[in-house]
């Protein structure tokens, strides 16, 4: 009986760390330190940024930005290569910071539309894998609009990941490691 608890425990332990695994989630702040802003380092540097980085299906993108003076709106490549705000997929996200949840896989493409901004290179074009790692689709991709205000510069720190199976995940871990712990 007692080899059977013990194999029990291990088996709940196993599982809840391989849902706390599959559902882990990344913020990504984008352009990092300097934010979303139009690039001092040229029209490059969101590529850049992006290239070393994997999206997946649940990660947060952060763009910090100051109220009034950016804006993110998604669109289709064809607007992201003409820096056109033409065919865009949902509203321009005015209040900065803000967050967009990815929420499918495919291609996303990001562009600021005042001024000249997006033709002085502040546009980001990413791909979103699904946790298989497969792409799919482009339909559209929710947006949640951060808090804007008190930090200084507009600028917030990435939001935790967080997600009801994540919390329950981190609960049955940890309820599993003392179960084991009594138990052995």
């Amino acid at each position: 009986m007692d080899m059977i608890m013990r194999m029990v425990l291990f088996g709940a332990l196993a599982l809840a760390s391989l849902v706390q695994l599959t559902t882990a989630q990344t913020a990504h702040v984008v352009g990092d330190n300097e934010g979303w802003t139009i690039p001092s380092s040229g029209a490059s540097a969101y590529t850049n940024w992006a290239a070393g980085k994997t999206f997946m299906v649940g990660d947060t993108l952060v763009f910090n930005f100051m109220t009034n003076t950016h804006d993110v709106l998604q669109v289709p490549k064809a607007s992201f290569d003409g820096c056109s705000s033409q065919n865009a997929i949902g509203s321009a996200i005015v209040s900065g910071p803000a967050n967009v949840t990815l929420d499918s896989a495919g291609e996303r493409y990001y562009i600021c539309t005042f001024g000249r901004h997006c033709q002085n290179g502040q546009k980001l074009a990413i791909t979103v894998s699904s946790s298989t790692g497969t792409p799919g689709a482009n339909p559209p991709t929710s947006f949640a609009a951060g808090p804007s205000g008190s930090v200084p510069g507009g600028i917030a720190p990435p939001p935790p990941p967080s997600s009801s199976t994540t919390v329950f995940a981190s609960f049955l871990l940890g309820l599993s490691s003392i179960a084991l712990a009594i138990f052995l």
